[in-house]
């Protein structure tokens, strides 16, 4: 049930993550007054979304302070946004781009959440994992143990010992080099691709309860090995997979709604040295 994710879907997972941290608020349109500056009221509503958009930055205060703090704040910012009007900065071409990109952005989030977001139900979820579960192929998995020596000399020893009835995992524990030695070579249950080549053809080839009579050489050292069982590795569990599968189809859904987007409105890039591979 693993995924090989393409880059340009890497990049849309990073931004549906990102928009997941901005999350819905349902305020009241106006609310009550709690404050004035000069002649424009301050809401309950609209200091509940300041509480919400910059909540980072009075995550720290304690929380009977938090919305003191937040209308300061808030108090502070239109004062100083009623003096940028009075030198006339609002006429700025640069302040009137990044207004537009960050209204762009606003309706951008809400968007997704009012839009796309929704259709990631707790039962979709269910269905997905119940259609990904059906069609995927078990993977086998070996649990295996191991003595880690440098030169073929000591391993060939090690191997008389073990063929004269020496236990294996007290030889690992008072032989081995490697970092699992203390633990009597115990290195777990793997599947295929996470040892090196070497190694993996070795341990999955061979019989659960078997050990190499012959050391098999690789850029560590010399390794005997021995198996220890050999399973198909189960699958996670909807608990498991519940966060990894509503992360992945939230991608999915925005990647659909962007491309649908782009069909209906139109993009073109005229700039060459702009455009992205395909």
């Amino acid at each position: 049930m693993s995924h090989t994710v393409p880059r340009k879907n890497r990049l849309l997972i990073s931004l549906a993550a990102s928009l997941l941290t901005f999350s819905p608020a349902v305020f009241a349109q106006d609310g009550k007054p709690v404050a004035k500056v000069g002649e424009v009221v301050i809401t309950s509503g609209e200091l509940d979304q300041t509480l919400v958009d910059m909540s980072s930055q009075f995550k720290n205060f304690p929380e009977d302070q938090r919305r003191a703090r937040a209308l300061d704040s808030l108090i502070d910012i239109k004062v100083l946004a009623a003096q940028a009007e009075k030198e006339g900065l609002q006429n700025d071409p640069v302040l009137q781009r990044r207004l537009d990109l960050l209204r762009n952005r606003a309706l951008h989030n809400d968007y997704f959440q009012k839009k796309v977001q929704p259709s990631i139900t707790e039962d979709a979820i269910k269905d997905r994992y119940k259609a990904e579960t059906a069609k995927a192929k078990p993977e086998q998995e070996v649990s295996a143990r191991h003595i880690l020596v440098k030169t073929a000399d000591e391993a060939k020893a090690i191997i008389k010992e073990l063929e004269g009835g020496a236990d294996f995992i007290e030889l690992a524990k008072s032989k081995s080099t490697g970092p699992s030695g203390p633990k009597g070579g115990d290195l777990g249950y793997f599947a295929k691709g996470r040892m090196v080549p070497e190694f993996e053809a070795a341990a999955f080839e061979m019989e659960k309860g078997a050990y190499t009579r012959e050391a098999v050489k690789t850029q560590f050292g010399f390794h005997i090995i021995k198996v220890e069982d050999k399973r198909d590795r189960p699958f996670p569990t909807y608990d498991e997979s519940k966060d990894r599968l509503r992360q992945l189809m939230l991608t999915e859904a925005y990647a659909k709604a962007v491309e649908a987007g782009r069909k209906s409105v139109g993009v073109e890039v005229m700039d060459e040295s702009l455009k992205l591979p395909k």
